[in-house]
This record gives C-alpha cells, sequence and structure tokens, in this order.
C-alpha cells in the first residue's frame, strides 16, 4: 500500500521534500555550533534527532521500505526524547550548567561549517555524478552533517558538548544509509544498542571524571596531563 501511493508522487516532489528534510538537518546541526551553553546544546541535539526521524519516515515512505519506519521511530523515541532527557540529568548531577567554550569562537566555527558543506557538496555531487539524483544528494547533505558533528567534536571543549557532537555525527550516518536506498533493520538495531552501550559507558566516564578532577573541560584534563608529564 505504501509502494502504491509513493509511486504516485512525482520524483520532482520526492526529490524535494527529501531535500527540505535534509537540509533542515544541516540547518539544526548549524544551530548546534552556535550554542553556547550546555542545556542548549542539548535541546537542540534532540531537534536534531527529531528532524532525522521525519526525514528516514520520508525516506521510508517514497522507497516504500517499512523497516526505514522503525529506523525513524528509534529516532524520534531514543534519540529525540530518551538521550536528550538522560544527558540534562548528567548535566543537572555534574552541576555543570554554564557557558560551553569554542575553540576559536563562534564565528569562526560557524565559517568552518559553511566550508564543510561546500566542500562535501563539491566533492559528492562530483564522485557520484552518475548515481540515483535522489541518493547522490542525499548522500551530499548526509555528509555534510557528518562532517559537521565532527566540527562540533573538534571545536567544543566540554566532554558533553563533544557528546552532542558524536550523536549528530552518526544522526548523518543514519540519514546516509537511509538516503541509499535504505540499509538492513539488523545493522540499524545494532546501531542503536551500540550507541546506547556507548552512552551509558560515556555516563559513567563523565561521573568519574568529576569525581576525580572536578570538572569536565578538556582543557583543564590537557592541562593536568601536562603536569604530570
Amino acid at each position: 500500500m505504501t509502494s502504491t501511493i509513493a509511486a504516485l508522487i512525482s520524483p520532482a516532489t520526492s526529490l524535494s521534500v527529501a531535500h527540505v528534510l535534509a537540509g533542515s538537518l544541516i540547518l539544526v546541526s548549524f544551530m548546534m555550533l552556535y550554542q553556547d551553553r550546555l542545556s542548549s546544546v542539548i535541546n537542540v541535539l534532540a531537534l536534531h534527532a527529531a528532524v532525522l526521524g521525519l526525514a528516514v519516515g520520508w525516506q521510508a515512505y517514497i522507497q516504500g521500505a517499512p523497516e526505514l519506519y522503525i529506523t525513524a521511530a528509534l529516532a524520534l523515541g531514543f534519540k529525540a526524547v530518551v538521550i536528550p532527557l538522560a544527558l540534562h540529568r548528567i548535566v543537572e548531577r555534574l552541576g555543570i550548567h554554564r557557558e560551553v567554550e569554542a575553540v576559536g569562537g563562534i564565528s569562526l566555527t560557524m565559517l568552518a561549517g559553511i566550508g564543510l558543506v561546500a566542500l562535501s557538496m563539491m566533492v559528492m555531487l562530483r564522485t557520484a555524478a552518475h548515481a540515483d539524483a535522489l541518493a547522490r544528494e542525499d548522500v551530499a547533505l548526509a555528509l555534510s552533517v557528518i562532517l559537521l558533528g565532527l566540527l562540533m567534536m573538534v571545536t567544543r571543549r566540554n566532554a558533553v558538548s563533544q557528546i552532542a557532537g558524536f550523536m549528530s555525527l552518526e544522526n548523518g550516518l543514519i540519514l546516509a544509509a537511509a538516503g541509499a536506498q535504505g540499509m538492513p533493520l539488523v545493522v540499524e538495531i545494532s546501531v542503536a544498542f551500540s550507541i546506547l552501550i556507548a552512552f551509558i559507558v560515556i555516563g559513567v566516564f563523565l561521573f568519574r571524571i568529576r569525581e576525580r578532577f572536578d570538572t569536565v573541560d578538556s582543557a583543564a584534563l590537557d592541562a593536568f596531563r601536562g603536569e604530570l608529564q
């Protein structure tokens, strides 16, 4: 039924909606880069996951791939609700309600992000010129999301905001897989549980850092390591 309805939608409409949703994910990635408070970063991360869920849901609709609906539900329920709530709890327990410093400042970070988006578009659209239009352009947009997530991890000194960058990077990988005609559901479930395990481990690790060094600022931890050497 879904594939029959999807067949009635024109290719131009499918491309437009898919591009709007993928482009919205890039916009939210820039919103995350712009935030300078931990609570705001976590809230934008939840929005990032919600947009991902909508994007993957649309891919499921136009591809006639019902397994992607489960992937979209995982993004909406787990990443948009469970993880942000847990991160807010970690921030509250650690008592780190404060501004997050960006290496080089917000302005330079945003400019670097624009450059990475342009680079990803140029590289993907040229190297995959003969691929399916929807898959090629969605993967190009997904690569932009991945690079922006990596930039978030590199330019933030606080461990919690680096976790947010890692999660947004993983969202880009999911978007790329969905745009490239999906991935086996078993792989999606494996990824979801791997992220859950990694999140638990990182949460415990953050508590240990806080107990030992009284901070989760990576710059302070680097300074402490230098003193030991």
